[in-house]
C-alpha cells in the first residue's frame, strides 16, 4: 500500500504518467496497474484519464493529503529505526531561495562535522517551489522568506535578515556614495534576479514605494550570473548583503547599503510540520536553531 501511496504521489506531482514511472524508476505499465489497484482497494476513482493525465478526482485530491501524511510517517519510522540502530545518517534535500545559498555551508558544514554519516542534496529553486517541493515530499527541508507571502503549514527557524546594497563597480554612477536611496537605484542601469523570484517582488515593491520602477536590462535566476556582469562595469545590480560579502569583493566593487528606506527581511529554514519529525529533520531543525547567536548570521 505504502508503494502504491509512493507511486499516487509521484503522479499527482509530475501529473504525467510517464515521467512518474521514471521518478519513481518503474515502467510505465507497472505504475499505471499499481495505480488502477490502489483505486480498487479504495473503491473511488483517483485520476481522470483520457488519452493523458487529465487531473485528479475530488477523491484523488483527498487521498492524496492521506498519502503524503502516510508516507510521510512512514519514512519518518524507517528513519528512526535507522537511527537506533546504527546512529543518524542518511540523505538530507534542501531546496533554497538563490540568495540564501551563499549562507548555507554555515549550516550544513557543522551539521555534517556532527554527523558524518549525513550526506546533502541541495537545490535552487523560487520560494513557491520550495514550498510546492515540501508538500510533496520531494525535499525534507527548505530555505525561504519567512514574510510577505503565505508559507502553509510548516515549522521555521529564523535564520537571519537579509538587508540590501547597491553593487557596483568603482567609477560608475553612484559608486562613490556612501549610501543610497532607492529612488536613485530605480534610475541606473540594473540587473536583477528573474521575476518568479521573490527576491525580485520585494525589490519592485521597495522601488514602487519610493516612486521608482524596476527596468533590469538583464534578469536572471543566478546570483552568479548577475554579480559577473556587475564586474563588467556595465551593470550595478542590487544584492543582500550577506550574498555580497560572500563574494569576496576586490577592489574594483562597491557595496553600498540602500536606505528611505532601510529595508530588512526574514530569511530561514523550512520544514512541513509533522509530529515526529524524522530524526534528520529534527537534527537539523536543531542545528539551525543554534546558528542564530553566531556573527555570521547577524
Amino acid at each position: 500500500m505504502i508503494d502504491k501511496l509512493e507511486f499516487f504521489i509521484a503522479v499527482a506531482t509530475e501529473k504525467h504518467f510517464g515521467r512518474a514511472a521514471q521518478e519513481c524508476g518503474i515502467s510505465q505499465p507497472s505504475l499505471s496497474a499499481a495505480i488502477r489497484q490502489l483505486e480498487d482497494q479504495l473503491g473511488v476513482i483517483l485520476v481522470q484519464r483520457g488519452s493523458r493525465f487529465q487531473g485528479l478526482t475530488p477523491e484523488g485530491q483527498r487521498v492524496l493529503e492521506w498519502a503524503r501524511r502516510i508516507v510521510g510517517d512512514a519514512r519518518t519510522m524507517r528513519q528512526e529505526m535507522r537511527a537506533a540502530r546504527a546512529g543518524l545518517a542518511g540523505h538530507i534535500r534542501i531546496a533554497a531561495i538563490p540568495t540564501a545559498l551563499s549562507m548555507l555551508p554555515q549550516l550544513t558544514a557543522p551539521f555534517q562535522e556532527r554527523h558524518p554519516d549525513v550526506t546533502f542534496s541541495i537545490v535552487s529553486r523560487n520560494s513557491l517551489q520550495v514550498l510546492s517541493m515540501l508538500e510533496n515530499l520531494e525535499i525534507d527541508a527548505g530555505i525561504t522568506y519567512l514574510e510577505n507571502e503565505p508559507l502553509g503549514r510548516v515549522t521555521s527557524v529564523p535564520l537571519y535578515a537579509e538587508q540590501y546594497n547597491l553593487i557596483t563597480a568603482a567609477g560608475s554612477p553612484l559608486s562613490d556614495r556612501e549610501s543610497v536611496t532607492w529612488k536613485e537605484v530605480g534610475d541606473i542601469r540594473l540587473c536583477l534576479l528573474t521575476a518568479d523570484m521573490q527576491n525580485r517582488r520585494i525589490i519592485n515593491q521597495l522601488l514602487a514605494e519610493a516612486g521608482a520602477t524596476a527596468r533590469p536590462t538583464l534578469e536572471s535566476n543566478s546570483m552568479i550570473v548577475l554579480f559577473s556582469h556587475v564586474r563588467t562595469g556595465r551593470w550595478a545590480s542590487i544584492m543582500p548583503r550577506n550574498v555580497a560579502k560572500s563574494f569576496g569583493f576586490p577592489s574594483e566593487i562597491r557595496m553600498i547599503p540602500i536606505v528611505e528606506p532601510q529595508a530588512h527581511h526574514v530569511v530561514g529554514l523550512v520544514a512541513t510540520h509533522r509530529e515526529p519529525f524524522t530524526p534528520l529533520v529534527s537534527a537539523l531543525l536543531h542545528e539551525a536553531r543554534t546558528l542564530v547567536d553566531r556573527p555570521e548570521f547577524q
